[in-house]
């Protein structure tokens, strides 16, 4: 029996993902912070014990799918070295299926983490993540146009959020062009200044 498909994604209050002017030194742009992490992801640097539970659930997926974006500021052409975010040891320890309209050569990073470049869209880099997880979890990781187009295309088991208590007002933002979605209200948990919402997408 095959895991879930989940969606989990950390967003302001009114649903934005990143703010304007995204750059390789604040990839999630203008959101009121410091640092690459900005405001939107300090309550995973600033509090990791207190949301240890929602972190470790996230990196126990047996693969991973995410948007050319989140990969990295890289566009167009691979014409210059990069291998994500997050160091030569990336934190995910499983396939990682990075979507994208350029081909690219798996990348074996330490750890276990391989990133393997899906040009063939959303479908079939989920079926490659599906195959490669078993019967874990697969976890669409954003950004939120990656997510959206998955909840658009009913490929979405479940819908995990974490809300910042904030607005930004403009940016990127979830559930742009989705359709409605029936949610089922699975679990929620209130931490400092952050939110985790857990919600079962329902046919």
């Amino acid at each position: 029996m095959s895991g879930k498909v989940f969606c989990d994604i950390t967003i302001s209050a009114d649903g934005y993902s990143a703010g304007l002017d995204q750059t390789e030194e604040r990839p999630f742009g203008d959101d009121g912070g410091d640092g690459s992490g900005g405001k939107l992801h300090a309550w995973m640097f600033d509090n990791p014990g207190e949301n240890r539970a929602e972190i470790d659930q996230v990196l126990a997926a047996g693969a991973f799918i995410m948007g050319r974006n989140m990969f990295g500021p890289v566009r167009g052409d691979w014409d210059r070295p990069w291998n994500g975010w997050w160091g030569d040891d990336p934190p995910f320890h499983a396939p990682a299926f990075v979507l994208t309209h350029h081909p690219r050569e798996p990348q074996p990073m330490d750890g276990g983490t391989t990133y393997h470049f899906v040009t063939d869209g959303i479908e079939a880099a989920l079926a490659q993540a599906r195959a490669a997880a078993g019967d874990g979890d697969v976890a669409i990781l954003g950004g939120a146009a990656t997510i959206n187009q998955h909840l658009t295309a009913g490929l979405v088991d479940e819908l995990r959020l974490h809300v910042v208590p904030f607005t930004l007002g403009v940016g990127t933002r979830i559930f742009d062009g989705v359709p409605p979605l029936k949610l089922d209200q699975v679990r929620s948990r209130a931490a400092t200044a952050i939110t985790h919402l857990t919600y079962r997408v329902l046919p």
